[in-house]
């Protein structure tokens, strides 16, 4: 240290630390040497540098990280580099360039009235909960000019390929000025051609219709900027006086076919009844015939058997016949001489019948006794 800094010191303490009696003061004396910086100034210029550098870096940082599903787009003095970068680690020149981060993971707008972001979150997975946005239900006029509010949801990602193009021409909010104008357009467009009683029975050709439209449009944007996923119709919300008249007609339309069913039921109630009584009625008939088939065959079948036996007599078997009757006549008379004999027709040859209870034979018998 310089003598001066010294003898400062010393005198300080001297007048300090001497006693009443003017002694001098006893304590050591103070001597600062001049540190030694040979060798020392280059190291410490490259310190110097080296902090910068990292003072420098942490300012500006220079270097951004992309993750899966997105893609960083590089801007060279404000023109977007056309190929978008890749999820990794890219360093860019501070000041000069810029790297904009865009997500190209699934988004979803929900046009709701009600629905909960949390449910929606839920219904569609927490990931995509960064990815949602939610808008009012879309307003529609129908065929008569009756306020109707669609609820949608349309799924759709950033096409990563062409986010540079895109992001160039829309900006970072390319969502609304792409699909949210479209898909309104589109709802208001098909839906307003039908009557509000005719939107929930339309409602699978509603539904077809506006994605079929939806697809239709954001394709037709240059560059392809959307990917379009899917458009899922959820909910059509009438007014009160629609809602309530269909539900009177659906009431009416339930009672006409209640009655239409018991009228049918009747009908075939009754034709059953009138198929039974034609079958039985037939049945009757069929029966009757077939005893009229049979007695006639039977007829028949003794006509054919009388005139066989007709035709196998000759005049020797009759009198064969005639003889045998004879015997029979004279058995008869043989046994009991006040019987009474009578022929009955027997074919050739005829019947004997004896009368054993004449009243002559029962007198004989009766004297006999």
């Amino acid at each position: 240290m310089p003598a001066d800094l010294n003898d400062y010191f010393n005198k300080k303490r001297g007048s300090s630390g001497g006693d009443d009696n003017g002694g001098e003061s006893k304590g050591p004396k103070v001597n600062f040497k001049t540190p030694d910086f040979k060798g020392f100034g280059k190291i410490s210029a490259f310190a110097y540098v080296i902090i910068a550098l990292v003072a420098v870096i942490a300012l500006t940082q220079p270097f951004v990280t992309i993750n899966s599903g997105e893609v960083g787009i590089k801007s060279n003095l404000g023109k977007y580099d056309p190929s978008p970068m890749q999820p990794g680690l890219h360093f860019f020149i501070p000041f000069l360039q810029k790297v904009i981060v865009v997500d190209t993971r699934v988004r979803l707008i929900n046009y709701t009235s009600g629905e909960d972001m949390g449910e929606a979150a839920q219904k569609y997975g927490a990931q995509a909960q960064a990815g949602i946005i939610r808008k009012n239900s879309i307003s529609v006029l129908d065929a008569r000019n009756l306020p109707v509010s669609i609820d949608i949801t349309v799924q759709y990602p950033l096409n990563p390929e062409n986010a540079p193009q895109t992001i160039a021409a829309w900006g970072l909010s390319w969502e609304n000025k792409i699909v949210d104008p479209v898909v309104r357009d589109v709802v208001r467009s098909i839906a307003g051609k039908y009557t509000a009683e005719e939107l929930p029975t339309k409602r699978n050709d509603l539904a077809t219709a506006i994605d079929e439209g939806i697809r239709k449009d954001i394709d037709a944007q240059p560059n392809k900027p959307v990917e379009l996923l899917t458009v899922q119709l959820r909910e059509i919300i009438l007014p009160e006086k629609v809602k309530e008249q269909i539900e009177r007609v659906q009431i009416a339309k339930q009672e006409a076919e209640r009655t239409k069913y018991e009228v049918e039921r009747a009908n075939q109630e009754a034709l059953k009844k009138a198929a039974l009584a034609e079958g039985t009625a037939k049945a009757a008939i069929i029966e009757a015939q077939g005893r009229a088939d049979a007695a006639k065959i039977e007829a028949d079948a003794q006509a054919y058997a009388n005139k066989e036996v007709a035709k196998s007599l000759d005049h020797n078997l009759l009198n064969l016949k005639q003889i045998e009757t004879q015997a029979k006549f004279n058995e008869a008379l043989r046994e009991n001489s006040d019987a009474k004999i009578f022929l009955t027709p027997g074919g050739a040859v005829p019947n004997i019948w004896v009368d054993t209870k004449d009243k002559a034979k029962q007198s004989a018998i009766e004297r006999e006794h």
